[in-house]
């Protein structure tokens, strides 16, 4: 008995061995070679996992850069440092990044919208939009139910006490998981730190906006006419102004002029003052305000009229002597 014990135990041992090594030969034979540069750009991913990317995950993304399936900025959340240290472990020059936020097209308080009925159901927008598109007569309105907000792993949204989804530029890392899970798609990308943006998607024109929302963007038109850079234009396929930020100097002209209120700044009313000790009076400044806001005889300090001033900055990036700044109006 004990001898058959003893048999059993060697055999299940020379078994275990044997298979052991079968498997060792088995993953020298079949191995796959990996680039060791995936795992270099791996250790500085931010290793969100988000999929903001299109692949998967860090894992997989870091892969396609490193077979160069994939460009070295294709991290959102990483951001230009991250595309930088990339950019060195491929043997690349670092690439420009504009840093991209979320932005929501929808600042209605939901006290301005019409309601076709009450909704009772589950609070998620993407349920509540499944019938019937939702209970706000305005179809493009946002529902306020927080999908965005449960999927940002960010904590860059919230809601805000208007009852519509907002935000925070400064913590947004443009992964998209808002802009896939809104079923309005009222959130797009805008670049980081622009003047304004359309807080509206309703591509209806004056009172049927207003019958539907009291804030709504009515396709007036003012934005534009008043717009000195020529840097806002009403599309007449969606009567929803769009901005070119490549023009765009951030004056708020446009948000200040809009009859609904419905272009949302980003920042305070800038105004440009001279610093008299250091002016020259060189009048390179008055050659580029637009508004004939500045005064002052050359080779004297200059100043500038407030009441014309626009804020736009051309005259701070025109002066040599650094002698101009904006600082935000006061109230």
């Amino acid at each position: 008995m004990f001898n058959s014990i003893i048999t059993a135990a060697l055999a299940v041992g020379i078994l275990g061995l044997l298979l052991g090594a079968l498997l060792a030969y088995a993953s020298k034979i079949f191995a796959v070679e990996t680039d060791p540069r995936a795992d270099a750009i791996l250790e500085v991913l931010p290793g969100a996992n988000c999929g903001g990317c299109g692949f998967a995950g860090c894992s997989a993304v870091a892969e396609a850069i490193a077979s160069g399936k994939a460009p070295v900025n294709t991290c959102p959340v990483g951001g230009a440092d991250v595309a930088a240290k990339v950019a060195v472990i491929m043997g690349q020059e670092a690439v420009e990044m504009e840093k991209q936020v979320a932005f929501v097209h929808c600042h209605a308080c939901q006290a301005d919208c019409a309601q076709k009925f009450e909704y009772y159901g589950e609070k998620d927008c993407v349920q509540a939009a499944a019938y019937q598109g939702g209970s706000k007569v305005c179809e493009s309105g946002c529902l306020g139910f927080g999908s965005c907000v449960s999927v940002c792993k960010f904590g860059a949204i919230k809601i805000n006490d208007k009852g519509v989804a907002e935000v925070d530029p400064e913590k947004c890392t443009s992964c998209g998981a808002c802009v896939e899970i809104c079923p309005k798609g009222l959130i797009s990308f805008m670049p980081y730190g622009k003047g304004v943006n359309i807080g509206c998607s309703n591509k209806g024109k004056g009172k049927a906006v207003k019958a539907a929302c009291a804030s709504g963007c009515i396709a007036c038109g003012i934005c534009e006419k008043n717009c000195p850079f020529d840097a806002v234009h009403v599309n007449k396929e969606t009567n929803l102004p769009e901005f070119d930020y490549e023009k765009c100097r951030g004056c708020l002209i446009c948000a200040e002029k809009c009859p609904q209120h419905c272009i949302i700044p980003f920042h305070e009313k800038m105004q440009a003052v001279v610093d008299e000790e250091k002016c020259i009076g060189c009048g390179q400044c008055q050659k580029v305000c637009p508004k004939e806001a500045i005064e002052g005889e050359k080779k004297a300090p200059h100043k500038v009229d407030p009441e014309k001033c626009i804020g736009c900055g051309l005259c701070t990036e025109k002066c040599k002597m650094d002698a101009i700044h904006l600082v935000p109006v006061k109230k």
